[in-house]
């Protein structure tokens, strides 16, 4: 394994245990992805730091409040990697308010908010916000039943795309019905044409999606055709050597497997390799290697993330009504 790859495993080990630890009782797959988003950034946690921004948010919000729901602990690593996250906490507050205005309350929207809150100041927000709000009618009038609050926060990401509107959609919908041969997951298929929209010739990069699941298969490498694809997605527009990552991924997944809580009752095979490729896209970002344009620091591998993220947040809330 590449020296700068075997850190950043190192990085996600000891990351996601300092989550573990301050929050014993939280989803896996939760705490893994914010342990990578992490490792994305360079970020080394430690207990204090969490339980400190812990701390800022719940003096900051009402009991009741979605940002002590199911995306408290997203939030919370977040703001750990901020110098002044009381300061970034208000500012994701107001920008919360600012997308009250135009979309529904929902699990999803303090998320969208602090990713918001990184990319621009309040003052430019409106601009995107509007604009998301548009992205997201037509995406509702392309599929008014598929489209759900979730489908908001791609909606923001999305307004920062160069392509306008009805490009974005259209693209999206060519993806979309391709996909849809591929897998029946129509959420999952959505999420990842979201992801794929963001690029130019999104039926090529479609295509290159299918052939690295089909790649990993090929290797031995079940690879889940639900939320996870949209990591993939991230994947295949990176412009990396096919067998060269593939590679790569395999000994990182090798290294999740020695670590407690993969496998068994733990996380399954399909999200450690899900995991396992999101640690590879981070290392190769964060050592400018390959088409960095398509990588983890930018719109796409946000996207992606958002993805995972959200399809988690999803299934916990759906557990948590089903045992009410």
């Amino acid at each position: 394994m590449r020296d700068s790859l075997k850190k950043q495993c190192e990085l996600f080990a000891h990351n996601r245990q300092e989550i573990k630890s301050c929050y014993k009782w939280e989803n896996p797959l939760i705490i893994a992805i914010c342990a990578s988003e992490l490792c994305s950034r360079g970020i080394k946690i430690e207990t204090e730091v969490l339980l400190k921004c812990k701390n800022i948010l719940d003096a900051s919000v009402g009991v009741f409040s979605t940002f002590r729901g199911t995306a408290k602990l997203p939030i919370v690593s977040i703001l750990a990697t901020k110098e002044n996250p009381a300061i970034d906490m208000q500012n994701t507050i107001e920008m919360f308010e600012l997308l009250k205005l135009r979309f529904r309350n929902s699990d999803y929207l303090p998320l969208t908010a602090i990713k918001l809150n990184e990319m621009v100041s309040l003052d430019e927000a409106d601009e995107y916000i509007n604009r998301g709000k548009e992205i997201y009618n037509l995406m509702k009038k392309e599929h008014p039943f598929l489209t759900s609050q979730e489908d908001g926060v791609f909606a923001v990401m999305l307004a920062f795309s160069k392509k306008d509107n009805e490009d974005l959609v259209a693209d999206m919908e060519k993806c979309y019905k391709e996909l849809k041969k591929f897998s029946s997951d129509s959420n999952a298929m959505q999420s990842l044409s979201h992801v794929l929209a963001l690029c130019d010739d999104v039926e090529e990069k479609s295509a290159r999606v299918i052939e690295f699941y089909a790649t990993l298969r090929a290797r031995g490498l079940k690879y889940s055709k639900s939320f996870e694809m949209a990591v993939l997605g991230s994947l295949a527009v990176a412009g990396l050597d096919m067998d060269t990552v593939i590679s790569e991924i395999e000994e990182v997944d090798e290294f999740l497997s020695g670590l407690k809580g993969y496998g068994g009752l733990g996380i399954d095979k399909k999200s450690r390799l899900m995991h396992a490729i999101m640690l590879v896209l981070n290392d190769y970002s964060k050592n400018k290697v390959g088409n960095t344009a398509a990588l983890t620091g930018t719109i796409t591998m946000i996207a992606a993330q958002n993805a995972a993220m959200c399809a988690v947040i999803a299934s916990t809330v759906a557990a948590n009504a089903s045992h009410s």
